[in-house]
């Protein structure tokens, strides 16, 4: 298991964004991972690769032994408001055939790193109360739950509740307003 940048200049760019496609896919279609409900084209994907980028914003992949990727993680703006610059809201995914392995935790360890080096100071992640490992994963690297917004979202004729987890981090040294 290794963890690589993603990015859409690499040659294998087209690889690692069509197994990032189906992770999410799969997401959409089969969990409350995330709260939509229509799978993602390749050109909108492509369009959020480009943001990243742009943005500075890390896609961190995860490798399996035989270099296919099989999780990725990101972060990226919490709100659009300048007082906000400091503080990222993530996502992780994992191919269920790596999950419990510890390799969520891994990935999740280095997306805390690169907040951290990019001067970060709050990583919060919005977690569906139903999902319970990565409830304990989160909490596990140190995140403490913030709050529950009780029935947000409705996905699979159901009512969810979204739980926001916190991680606070000793960076910037010397930030600044504007």
């Amino acid at each position: 298991m290794r963890i690589i940048e993603c990015h859409p200049e690499d040659p294998g760019h087209a690889d690692h964004r069509d197994a990032v496609l189906a992770l999410i896919n799969h997401s959409i279609v089969h969990t409350t991972a995330i709260y939509d409900y229509a799978p993602r084209s390749a050109a909108r994907l492509d369009e959020w690769f480009a943001a990243k980028h742009r943005d500075r914003f890390p896609v961190l992949g995860l490798l399996n032994d035989d270099d296919q990727l099989v999780g990725f993680g990101s972060f990226g703006p919490f709100r659009d408001w300048p007082a906000y610059k400091y503080t990222v809201e993530h996502s992780l995914y994992l191919d269920e055939a790596v999950q419990g392995r510890g390799w969520g935790r891994r990935l999740l360890e280095a997306l805390v790193t690169r907040a951290h080096q990019q001067g970060r100071h709050v990583m919060v992640a919005g977690i569906d109360a139903d999902n319970a490992a990565s409830i304990r994963l989160h909490e596990r690297a140190g995140f403490e739950r913030v709050g529950t917004l009780p029935q947000v979202g409705f996905k699979f004729d159901r009512w969810l509740d979204l739980c926001f987890y916190q991680l606070t981090l000793d960076t910037p040294r010397n930030p600044v307003d504007g």
